[in-house]
């Protein structure tokens, strides 16, 4: 069977303009919450805080604070639009279409990296503008950008699906996305933590993409950025198996 290329592109051009309508909720609100973040963090205690050396704070949480913001958006993008077309039955005219569940779950993951990159880039365009925060590495920033962003695609597309109704996802986003993304090295560096932590840290996947996120702004990190790579991209396809079996099979969707 071939793949269906219009498809595909049909509906992710159909996720984006769905996130693109409400743009102010979408991308500009998280583009704000993250700026108040970096003028509390920022600026309160900046002073108090060297986590790199000849780094200072706020130039160290910007990096953090930009993958902090795609993680999340792009986690909220695709399970978003999953259970709301759950909720409302408009899954069933996907269904309907001569769409495989591989081009199903390609769309959607698209469509989150698109919106994961579009917030973390506004949020990356007032660092820069406001702190002067240089990029050693591009081509590491935005291969970890792509990679969180469509990892972070994948787990929405997996809470989606395994959620029956809206409080069942809050509940996955508020109890497991939003503390492992604030325990993932964020406003911190793991160094900083006493042993246990640190060794407990290594547990959270999210830390792997904020620390070789970082690695590209300033050459440094907390562990090897091939180790960071390796553990990102066996993460997401792993959750990229789960999600076609569960597709493929119509757990929780066709039937």
């Amino acid at each position: 069977m071939s793949f269906n290329y219009i498809g595909c592109w049909a509906l992710f051009i159909k996720e984006v303009r769905r996130f693109y309508s409400v743009a102010v909720q979408t991308i500009f609100a998280p583009v704000i919450s993250s700026l108040l973040f970096l003028l509390i963090f920022g600026q309160v205690v900046s002073s108090e805080i060297t986590a790199f050396e000849g780094v200072n704070y706020s130039q160290f949480l910007i990096p953090g604070l930009v993958m902090m913001t795609i993680l999340q958006n792009a986690f909220a993008n695709s399970s978003s639009s999953l259970i709301q077309a759950k909720v409302y039955g408009n899954i069933n005219f996907v269904l309907l279409s001569p769409i495989s569940p591989l081009e199903f779950y390609l769309a959607f993951v698209a469509a989150s990296v698109v919106r994961g990159v579009a917030v973390g880039l506004g949020v990356l365009v007032i660092g820069w503008l406001a702190f002067d925060v240089q990029i050693i590495n591009p081509l590491v920033v935005i291969v970890f950008a792509i990679l969180a962003s469509a990892l972070m695609g994948s787990i929405g597309v997996a809470a989606g699906i395994i959620s029956d109704k809206y409080d069942q996802l809050s509940a996955f986003q508020n109890f497991l996305i939003v503390p492992l993304t604030f325990l993932s090295g964020v406003f911190y560096s793991i160094k900083s933590l006493p042993e246990t932590w640190q060794f407990i840290s290594h547990f959270n996947p999210f830390f792997y993409m904020v620390d070789g996120f970082r690695y590209g702004f300033f050459n440094q990190g907390d562990i090897s950025i091939v180790f960071s790579l390796l553990v990102t991209i066996i993460f997401f396809l792993g959750i990229t198996m789960i999600n076609l079996i569960l597709l493929y099979k119509g757990v929780k969707i066709r039937n």
